[in-house]
């Protein structure tokens, strides 16, 4: 059994790397992209799912690579960790964004904290969100009931499709919502938008709890 703090401090680190991404293919794709806003969301949309399916190769044997409050709860609510546990991996997420998000400002030449301005907000946009995380979560449990070995890339090809299919672009992580708003760059999002986006990522996690508990653990 490998040590808690291991464990969170690959939660930690892992959750760091995963905005570094996020943040850092943003600014880039925007910068080169020359006004295309197309051009610079597949960019992001690449680099993310890419970065995911490393990271949750490399630290799943340590921590299982969760990465996202969301996925946390869910094991949490069936049992794969004690709700103590939990909390301390939402928490080393929370704040392993946060460093990540001002790593990714730093390396491009940025202030390490500039408020979000981009508007994210509306029904719309909040039944994206749900759908997203909700089916980043099925993908995670069907997956690993079928062939756990794919889930690394089951889990970057769904959320680099799910950034083209759904309208809120896949956040699909509480964690990494909050921390997009240190940055006023493409990935930003407005703290004022945050709520929205966080009630329809929870909305998510609950459906799919009560639908796990229908299907039985793996």
């Amino acid at each position: 059994m490998i040590d808690f703090t291991k464990r969170v401090l690959a939660e930690t680190l892992g959750t760091a790397v995963l905005l570094t991404a996020v943040v850092g293919s943003g600014i880039m794709g925007e910068r080169l992209a020359g006004g295309n806003d197309a051009i610079a969301l597949l960019a992001n949309s690449l680099a993310t799912g890419a970065t995911l399916v490393c990271l949750i190769l490399a630290l799943g044997p340590i921590s299982g690579a969760h990465l996202n409050p969301a996925v946390t709860t869910v094991a949490a609510a069936h049992g794969d960790l004690s709700w103590g546990e939990a909390l301390r991996y939402i928490l080393a997420q929370v704040i392993g964004a946060g460093l990540g998000v001002i790593v990714a400002n730093l390396m491009f030449g940025l202030d390490p904290v500039s408020l979000s301005t981009h508007i994210r907000t509306g029904p719309h946009l909040w039944l994206g969100e749900s759908i997203a995380t909700a089916g980043l979560l099925a993908v995670i449990i069907l997956v690993a009931r079928q062939r756990a070995e794919a889930v690394p890339v089951a889990v970057g090809c769904y959320i680099t499709g799910a950034y083209w299919f759904t309208s809120s672009t896949s956040f699909a992580n509480p964690a990494v919502t909050l921390a997009r708003t240190l940055t006023d760059t493409f990935a930003g999002i407005r703290p004022d938008d945050v709520a929205g986006f966080i009630l329809a990522q929870t909305t998510a996690v609950a459906i799919v709890i009560l639908a796990r508990r229908r299907l039985g653990r793996p």
